[in-house]
């Protein structure tokens, strides 16, 4: 019976191409999100994905491919919240939000102004994971090996940057093109993901399996692994619940994300605010008083 839940939904090429690009996604997305907790800025990959909407209209104004024009609006959008923090007073969180909005509004007004009406932005915002085709998944393949391989390549050198940004810097690391490699690499898994959980949704899988894997282990390393584990099992999962209830696959595979997330937020053996240590002993303690007032 169980064997026959799981096959079935593989009988049909879209859910085999939805799961696909799902999985990739989970792995995409856990890389390059543990780069971004541990730096704390994790908002930045919320940035990108609305400012990714004016490239989106001009390209498809010019008749060109969105994916260049999604690529090209993101990277300026993190150009400008880096130029916005390093030339004023103005503090990281204000410059992303004032980005954020500014090129929501330019790409709405650029969609009215080019009468590119027939760009669907439901299908951009939400993504359209059983949509995807076989042309899809092998784009999301390549930026997938392409950025695992970077990582592997520059990975000691990504390490020190990460917890040491001044220390890379007086050690003569090119810390400014590693930034911009960081947001790059930020850009191509939004640009990857807008088949799948949409703009709005792929903040998700960048954030989600890492700020679990963040509660669960310690190393940089560890916390890829387990949150690519956590971003594929999401993936599956929440594909399978789509199917098999009729919701919408992109916030089904959300939503299981966040479940995990409130399972190790409750559980983690070091950190989960039911388990830690501090809190299993002041229970153990409150128990103890209660049975002896009995």
């Amino acid at each position: 019976m169980i064997l026959e839940l799981l096959v079935e939904p593989l009988t049909f090429e879209f859910m085999r191409n939805a799961l696909a690009i799902g999985v990739l996604m989970g792995v995409l997305g856990a890389v390059v999100g543990s780069y971004l907790i541990v730096q704390q800025i994790g908002m930045i990959g919320d940035v990108i994905a609305h400012a990714v909407i004016p490239g989106l209209s001009i390209a498809f104004y010019l008749g060109i491919n969105l994916s260049v024009g999604a690529f090209i609006a993101g990277i300026l959008s993190a150009l400008v919240v880096a130029g916005i923090r390093t030339r004023s007073r103005v503090k990281v969180d204000a410059a992303m939000a004032l980005t954020l909005t500014s090129f929501l509004g330019l790409g709405v007004i650029l969609i009215t102004v080019l009468k590119t009406n027939r760009l669907d932005l439901t299908h951009i915002l939400f993504g359209d994971i059983l949509g995807v085709r076989p042309t899809d998944v092998w784009q999301t393949l390549v930026v997938t090996l392409f950025i695992l391989v970077l990582t592997k390549l520059f990975y000691k050198e990504l390490l020190f940057y990460t917890f040491d940004p001044l220390g890379a810097q007086a050690s003569g690391l090119p810390v400014t093109a590693m930034y911009f490699g960081l947001i790059c690499a930020i850009t191509l898994t939004i640009v990857a993901s807008m088949q799948t959980v949409g703009v709005l949704l792929v903040i998700s899988l960048l954030v989600g399996p890492a700020i679990t894997a963040y509660l669960l282990v310690k190393e940089l390393h560890q916390m890829m692994f387990v949150g690519a584990i956590i971003g594929v099992i999401s993936s599956i999962t929440g594909m399978y619940i789509s199917y098999y209830l009729n919701v919408p696959s992109g916030p089904a595979i959300v939503m299981v994300v966040f479940g995990f997330f409130l399972l190790a937020f409750l559980f983690s053996p070091t950190q989960g605010i039911l388990t830690e240590p501090g809190t299993v002993s002041r229970t153990a303690r409150m128990l103890e008083k209660l049975k002896n007032l009995n």
